[in-house]
C-alpha cells in the first residue's frame, strides 16, 4: 500500500517538474517523516554547434523548382527535382480509345493534337512576380526504388539526362497574368506551370513524331503491354523528366502535383467529335526527388558564427547538441533520473523584409550516428533514442488560430541520457575512444505524415527531412551571449531510513 502511495507521489512530483522551470521546492514536502521519496533537481550546462547539413535524402512528395536569397543570411538556395509518372495498373486496354475513333491524324496516321507537361503548385515562396526561367530535360533512364537519392544527387553529371533528348525551357511567373483574373481566382483553377512539348521528336531508337504527344499514342498502339503499370512505362516509354532552374531569382514553387497531358480528338459516338486528354501523373506511387544547390560560402560563415546555432532547410544547417551524461549520472548511480528537459529559444530575425523564412514547425533529435540510416530505414522517432517536438504553440480561443512561441521544449528525454551511460558503461575503458559521438545528438527540420486514430490520437506515419524553406536562430554556440543552454534533471529514489 505505501508503495503504491510513493509511486504515486513520484509521478506528481515529475509532472509538476515538467510544467514549471523552477523545481528546487520540489523535495520533501511531497513526504512524510517515516517513509518517503526522496527528489532533488540539478542544471546542466549543454554545449552545442552548428554543422553542415551536406546533403539529406530526398524523398519528399513536394518537388521544389526556383532559386531564391535568404533576407537575413544573404544566402542562395536553388531548387530543381526529377518527376516519374505513373499510369493505373490494369487499365492499358482502356488508357486511350479504340484506333478506329480518334479523328486526330496526319498521312492516315494517328497524332496526338498537342501535348504538356503542367507542374501544380497551392505554396511557394517569395515574389510571385518574379521572372523566372526553368528548363524540362527528358531523362535517359528512371530513378530506381532501391537506390537512396540525396539532395545533392546530379542527374546530368551521372548521365540521367538524355543527350539528344527533349530540353525545353520555359520562362514564367507564378502569378501568370496571361490567364484572366476571373479564372485565375476562381475555385476551379490550380495554379501550374505549363510547358508544351508541341516540337518534333525523335525517341532513342531514331524515330520522328511530330510531338511527344504523337510518341506516346503510337507507342501505346504498338505494345499497350508498357502502360499496363507504371514499372513498365517508366522503364519502357517514359523514364521522367528533370526540372531545372536556369534564370531568375526571387521565387521558389512548392510542387505538389504534376501531370503530363496528350491531347487528341475522336469519335465517342458516331455523330459526335470530342476533345479528349490521356494523363500521367506524377504522384506517390513513383519516385520524386528534388536537388537542393546550396551557396557553401554563406553557409560556411554562419557555421562559424560561435555566437548562436543555425538550423536551416533544406540540406543546409544543423545544430549539433552535446549532453553532459557523465555530468547527470556521477554520484546518481542508485537514483532513478526521472526527467531531462531541454528549452530551446529562438533569437529573433534582424531581417523584416516581408519575406522572412519560417522557422521549421517539427524539430527531430536523433544521435548523431544514426542521422542517415534513421531516414534511410524509415523510422519513426521512438521516444528513447530520437524524439520528436513541434515547435511550442497555443491555440487562440478567440481566432481559433495556431500561436507560435518563440522555442521548442524538449520535455523529456531522460530515456537518451540513460542509453547513452548505459553503452558506454558496458563499453568499458576505450568506448569514447571508438565512439567520439556516444553523447552527441542533432537537430534536423522534418517533415511529418499523421492520421488520426479511432481514439482520436495522432498516429505518425512518416518521417522525413523538411524540404521546405526554413531557418531559424537558436540561444548556444561556443560564444553565446545568452544565458547558457541548461539540461534540467529531476532524480527520484525511494529512501527506507
Amino acid at each position: 500500500m505505501k508503495l503504491r502511495l510513493l509511486t504515486g507521489l513520484a509521478f506528481i512530483a515529475i509532472a509538476l517538474s515538467s510544467c514549471d522551470d523552477t523545481t528546487e521546492t520540489i523535495g520533501t514536502s511531497l513526504t512524510n517523516d517515516m517513509d518517503y521519496l526522496k527528489i532533488s533537481t540539478d542544471t546542466f550546462i549543454v554545449s552545442t554547434r552548428s554543422i553542415a547539413a551536406d546533403s539529406v535524402l530526398s524523398r519528399s512528395d513536394i518537388g521544389y523548382v526556383g532559386k531564391i536569397k535568404d533576407p537575413e543570411t544573404g544566402s542562395y538556395i536553388t531548387g530543381d527535382f526529377m518527376v516519374q509518372f505513373h499510369t493505373l495498373e490494369g487499365l492499358n486496354s482502356s488508357l486511350f480509345p479504340k484506333k478506329d475513333s480518334i479523328v486526330s491524324r496526319i498521312n492516315g496516321e494517328i497524332v496526338a493534337d498537342s501535348c504538356d507537361l503542367r507542374l501544380y503548385y497551392t505554396t511557394y515562396y517569395g515574389d510571385s512576380l518574379a521572372t523566372m526561367t526553368l528548363t524540362a530535360r527528358e531523362m535517359n533512364r528512371p530513378m530506381e526504388d532501391n537506390v537512396k537519392y540525396y539532395s545533392n544527387f546530379n542527374p546530368v553529371e551521372k548521365n540521367y539526362i538524355r543527350e539528344n533528348g527533349i530540353s525545353k525551357q520555359k520562362t514564367y511567373t507564378l502569378s501568370d497574368l496571361s490567364i484572366k483574373d476571373s479564372l485565375r481566382n476562381s475555385k476551379d483553377y490550380w495554379n501550374n506551370i505549363r510547358i508544351k512539348l508541341d516540337e518534333e521528336y525523335t525517341d532513342a531508337d531514331g524515330n520522328t513524331y511530330n510531338n511527344y504527344g504523337t510518341y506516346l499514342i503510337r507507342k501505346f498502339f504498338e505494345n499497350p503491354n508498357n502502360f499496363n503499370d507504371s514499372y513498365s512505362f517508366i522503364h519502357n516509354i517514359c523514364p521522367g523528366f528533370f526540372f531545372q532552374n536556369t534564370g531568375g531569382l526571387g521565387s521558389m514553387a512548392y510542387i505538389n502535383g504534376s501531370k503530363l497531358n496528350v491531347y487528341f480528338r475522336y469519335h465517342p459516338n458516331d455523330t459526335t467529335t470530342s476533345v479528349g486528354v490521356v494523363s500521367f501523373d506524377g504522384t506517390e506511387e513513383v519516385l520524386q526527388t528534388t536537388r537542393i544547390s546550396n551557396d557553401r560560402a554563406t553557409l560556411d560563415k554562419l557555421i562559424n558564427d560561435n555566437s548562436c546555432t543555425y538550423i536551416k532547410s533544406p540540406a543546409g544547417i544543423f545544430t549539433e547538441m552535446t549532453l553532459p551524461v557523465d555530468e547527470i549520472i556521477n554520484n546518481h548511480q542508485n537514483d532513478t533520473l526521472s526527467t531531462a528537459k531541454i528549452v530551446l529559444s529562438r533569437i529573433n530575425n534582424d531581417s523584416h523584409t516581408g519575406y522572412e523564412l519560417e522557422a521549421p514547425t517539427y524539430l527531430l533529435m536523433v544521435q548523431k550516428d544514426s542521422l542517415y540510416s534513421f531516414f534511410e530505414k524509415n523510422k519513426l522517432h521512438n521516444n528513447k533514442t530520437s524524439f520528436l517536438i513541434p515547435r511550442d504553440s497555443y491555440t487562440d480561443q478567440t481566432t481559433r488560430k495556431t500561436v507560435y512561441y518563440n522555442s521548442y521544449t524538449f520535455s523529456n528525454i531522460s530515456n537518451l541520457v540513460r542509453a547513452m551511460a548505459e553503452e558506454k558503461a558496458k563499453g568499458g575503458s576505450s568506448y569514447t575512444t571508438q565512439h567520439p559521438n556516444w553523447n552527441k545528438v542533432v537537430l534536423v527540420p522534418v517533415s511529418v505524415s499523421t492520421t488520426q486514430s479511432s481514439s482520436n490520437s495522432v498516429v505518425y506515419n512518416k518521417i522525413i527531412n523538411d524540404m521546405s524553406l526554413t531557418s531559424t536562430r537558436l540561444i548556444g554556440g561556443s560564444a553565446n551571449p545568452h544565458e547558457q543552454l541548461k539540461i534540467s534533471v529531476v532524480y527520484s529514489k525511494f529512501n527506507k531510513e
